[in-house]
């Protein structure tokens, strides 16, 4: 039987169902998982989070949102005491389209997309009211800044 995991120690399996070009590597994916999860503090966690296709991502979202179309990234929290579990599905195609026309780097999208994703399984939340969503982006751009990476909000329309 395998020991408790501790509540600092990371659990990252990572999954690439998709052939897409320019997926993060594992290293890469680590560090930006473990930059949101210690946001509040030192934290650990058991997630996983798997690169789709369009189709999966499709689908995926239409069974669990009601929303028949792939997005960027979907969040799948479990718990999130003592540690976080969760998985997130990111579509790789989506975030691929999404950095161009944002004229983003495909590395910075996705570190955008993880940490985001990171938060939502933390109990953060854009959609419950404005300050709610000022507070995900401001741990968003904090984490981001952390990693070398520039707002992701920045050229943003008000």
């Amino acid at each position: 039987m395998a020991p408790p995991m501790t509540t600092k120690r990371l659990n990252l399996s990572v999954q690439y169902a998709c052939n897409a070009t320019g997926v993060p590597l594992r290293p890469q994916i680590r560090a930006w998982t473990r930059a949101a999860l210690n946001v509040d503090g030192m934290r650990g966690g058991q997630i996983t989070i798997r690169f789709v296709d369009i189709e999966e991502g499709q689908a995926l979202n239409r069974e669990y949102r009601d929303k028949d179309y792939a997005t960027n990234v979907l969040s799948f929290p479990y718990e999130t005491e003592p540690v976080v579990l969760g998985d997130l599905v990111i579509c790789a195609p989506v975030v691929a389209r999404e950095a161009v026309e944002q004229g983003k780097t495909l590395e910075a999208h996705y570190a955008h997309l993880i940490v985001h994703g990171m938060l939502h399984l933390q109990g953060y939340d854009h959609e419950t009211g404005d300050d709610d969503a000022q507070r995900m982006e401001d741990k968003e751009r904090a984490i981001l800044a952390s990693l070398g990476f520039d707002d992701p909000y920045q050229d943003r329309k008000e």
